[in-house]
């Protein structure tokens, strides 16, 4: 048996959900709703608070989607609750970042500012520099952990971090292996 699939997920007070025939499931909380479908082939029970996800078979598609309808159902719930963040840190000499009401403007080393919509549902916060040194960061924050991933993706592929400086947009805690350069002429 799945090993995620078989785990309950408690649901918090405040959250209710609703699930139809065909798997199509709502979830509200404090933060908001969110609604997807999930595979009708599988089958959610809730009583007294807690969600369990069963399997028809042992099939090896159906023992795929044991597990992922649970950690969709259960990052739903999280997302309702708590939400979802991404931090990334904006590295370099004129890099930074700028709120112009719900957008935010990047200067991020091209001859023009790029200004980035948020989708719905997604916001950006911008913390200023403490010190000269230390890297701006920009926190993508949301209910749905899928689009607030992608948003993170697509701020950071504006300008990945380069190999020699490492100047660039990169997740908070992302390594970036750094490269010698050249070197000098030798006779």
């Amino acid at each position: 048996m799945s090993r995620i699939g078989k785990k309950p997920i408690s649901l918090p007070k405040g959250v209710e959900i609703q699930v139809s025939d065909e798997n199509y499931v709502k979830v509200k909380g404090p933060k908001g709703s969110l609604e997807q479908q999930l595979p009708p082939e599988i089958q959610i029970d809730q009583d007294n608070g807690v969600l369990t996800v069963a399997r028809p078979s042992d099939e090896q598609r159906m023992r795929a989607l044991h597990g992922l309808t649970r950690s969709l159902l259960a990052n739903m719930v999280t997302g309702v609750t708590d939400g979802y963040q991404r931090v990334l840190e904006i590295t370099g000499v004129g890099f930074r970042a700028s709120r112009e009401g719900k957008n935010i403007i990047l200067q991020v080393g091209f001859s023009h500012p790029i200004r980035v919509v948020p989708p719905e549902g997604v916001t950006f916060d911008i913390i200023e520099r403490r010190s000269a040194n230390e890297p701006q960061q920009v926190i993508v924050r949301g209910i749905n952990k899928q689009t607030v991933g992608e948003e993170a993706a697509k701020l950071r592929g504006l300008r990945p971090p380069e190999p020699y400086k490492g100047y660039g947009i990169r997740y908070q805690g992302e390594k970036v292996r750094r490269k010698a350069g050249k070197t000098g002429k030798t006779k």
